[in-house]
């Protein structure tokens, strides 16, 4: 079968699966499992060769590393380093103890049970994330807890993939590793830290300035290959490279346009990846080991529900809010499917094992799905008071600023004085750096592209300051945030009237003028200089911007006829002189007025 057929075949199904399984709210990773299974052995049986899919496949876990990476900023850590160490730990121990507990006394070797206790002590980081985001409960405080402890896990499972593989040498030889093997793992692990930390920086602001999108993808790419290739010559797993590699660029301004220059490769493959999961379960095992298979399933989810609820009444949530977090993580991960794969080409496990837990974790991904359903309605039917608002997340900033020249420069200054936090974004690699010599926060990126809005976090925002300069940029973004995130409000600078056009086209109503008010500032100066009182200078200014902003309101949508602008730019000119002229006479009637009462008076 020709590879084009058979990449045919794969996106059909996952396009087919995904679609469905996302609208019935399952989530991707149980469709993306579900079309694996359908053009499987025990489906359509439509491809062959399940191993090297899965090989091949396996570079969507590299990568989803390496964002994994991106994400743990050591300051945003810091911030969650309670719930992530003290929740995100406790988990995990508590887990992973009782289960390889067990497993130990099944009779199995100790190297088997720890890899096992590990891998089923992980949870689904994409499946329990998406159904939150889709429930709206990221936010909330069981949600905020869920991600602090899938964190920790994606932190964890780090270490586990590059022990599983020393668990083998271990059992195999009598003596522990040798200094020269540990010596170069040290040297490998030193010289990618420090050639990442002082030249990574600088290669990819090379290629910025570029301004070739696809040589900075194509440099994304090659770091994250590069260095997993470097970390598996000295028999490290090419996931623990690539995490190194994100952590190296965390704090960098590439960010956020390294996440969306990766993720849909990342996406791809580690769909894929799950697909050939699918395709490599064994469901016959549901037909000779039925009883096993579903007391396996019941053991792992009591188990972590247990957990789960032990910890949410230690960090303080209420009923309703710990049930969520039990129900929410309480299955099985997709790392479990790395983690005993490489179990398996180990040595550490034997293949039958493997495949039975691997079911084990699909089912219970799957019972997730419908423990949510029974407790939705559980709760809802015990409810009859209305609930508290969840309290946002602090560390979230609620404001994005596009565009870091001159205004943007300016409106961040004051959010910086005024302590807001904010996230900057340039898509200049030279004004980037300029910026960042004066200690301000900001990423490169194309603020016009949804995956680096994705990115941003735009859809957690509440204001997008859109300061970009160039005007098509400009309203290509104003169409990408309000199309995808239309609860963001959009304060946008406009370079004319001819952009504040489009921009209205779009549905932006907060819209300032770029020199327009600047512009008044320097007439109402000129009138006081030329002899009138500052009090009637800003009157005058203030009736001006008063009946041009009405007039720009009323010739929006006939803008376009040139001759009907130029006319009615005319009479309206006119008619400014006429209220103008009519505010003099007023004010010489009132004067007079006032002059007669004095005299009156006297």
């Amino acid at each position: 079968m020709s590879l084009l057929i058979q990449s045919a075949i794969y996106l059909s199904a996952g396009v087919i699966a995904v679609a469905i399984f996302s609208r019935l709210g399952f989530g991707s990773v149980l469709g993306y499992l579900a079309a694996g299974v359908a053009i499987g052995p025990w489906g359509l049986a439509l491809v062959g060769d399940v191993d090297s899919i899965l090989h091949f496949s396996e570079f969507g876990v590299v990568l989803l590393l390496f964002i994994i990476g991106l994400e743990l900023q050591p300051a945003r850590l810091w911030t969650m380093r309670h719930g992530v160490f003290g929740a995100g730990g406790a988990q995990m121990v508590l887990c992973a103890i009782p289960i390889g507990g067990v497993c130990l006394a099944a009779g199995l070797p100790w190297q088997t049970a720890l890899t096992i206790g590990l891998g089923l002590s992980l949870s689904s980081t994409a499946f329990a994330l998406q159904a939150l985001a889709e429930k709206g409960q990221l936010t909330a405080q069981h949600g905020r807890t869920a991600f602090s402890i899938l964190l920790f896990q994606d932190m964890a499972a780090i270490p586990i993939i590059a022990i599983v593989p020393l668990l083998a040498s271990v059992g195999a030889s009598s003596g522990p590793p040798g200094f020269e093997s540990f010596a170069k793992v040290f040297a490998m692990v030193a010289a990618v830290i420090l050639v990442g930390h002082f030249l990574l920086r600088h290669v990819f602001r090379l290629v910025a300035r570029t301004g070739v999108s696809e040589i900075f993808t194509t440099t994304a790419l090659l770091t994250v290959i590069g260095v997993a290739l470097l970390m598996e010559s000295v028999g490290l797993s090419m996931a623990l490279g690539a995490f190194l590699a994100g952590v190296l660029l965390a704090d960098s301004e590439f960010r956020h346009a390294l996440e969306a220059n990766i993720e849909p490769f990342k996406g791809l493959l580690l769909g894929l990846f799950f697909m050939a999961v699918g395709m490599a379960v064994n469901f016959g095992l549901l037909t000779t080991e039925i009883s096993l298979i579903i007391t396996l399933v019941i053991a792992l989810m009591s188990c972590k529900f247990a957990v789960l609820v032990g910890i949410g009444v230690a960090v303080g949530l209420d009923r309703r809010s710990t049930l969520y977090l039990a129900v929410s993580i309480c299955q099985g991960g997709e790392f479990a499917f790395v983690i005993f794969g490489l179990a398996v080409s180990s040595g550490v496990m034997p293949a039958a094992l493997s495949e039975l837990l691997i079911l084990a974790v699909t089912l219970s991904m799957a019972c997730t799905t419908f423990l949510f359903l029974v407790l939705e309605r559980m709760l809802n039917a015990q409810e009859t008071a209305s609930r508290e608002f969840d309290v946002p997340a602090v560390e979230e900033n609620r404001i994005v600023i596009a565009g870091f020249g001159r205004f943007g420069q300016i409106v961040g200054r004051l959010l910086q004085a005024k302590k807001i936090g904010f996230t900057a974004l340039e898509i200049s690699p030279e004004q980037v750096d300029f910026v960042r010599k004066y200690g301000n926060k900001i990423y490169y990126g194309d603020a016009s592209r949804l995956d680096l809005l994705k990115a941003a976090r735009v859809d957690e925002a509440d204001y997008f300051v859109l300061a970009i300069d160039n005007v098509d940029a400009s309203v290509r973004a104003a169409e990408t945030v309000a199309r995808h995130f239309p609860h963001v409000r959009i304060l946008a600078r406009a370079r004319n009237r001819e952009h504040v056009y489009r921009l209205m086209d779009i549905g932006v109503t907060y819209i300032y003028r770029e020199t327009f008010s600047s512009s008044l500032e320097a007439a109402r100066d000129l009138l006081t200089f030329t002899g009138r009182t500052a009090n009637e200078a800003e009157n005058v200014v203030a009736t001006f911007r008063r009946h041009d902003e009405e007039r720009l309101i009323q010739q929006h949508g006939t803008h376009h006829d040139a001759e009907r602008v130029a006319a009615q730019s005319r009479e309206w000119q006119k008619e400014l002189e006429q209220i103008f002229e009519q505010d003099a006479v007023d004010q010489e009637a009132i004067a007079a007025g006032e002059e007669g009462q004095t005299t009156g008076a006297d």
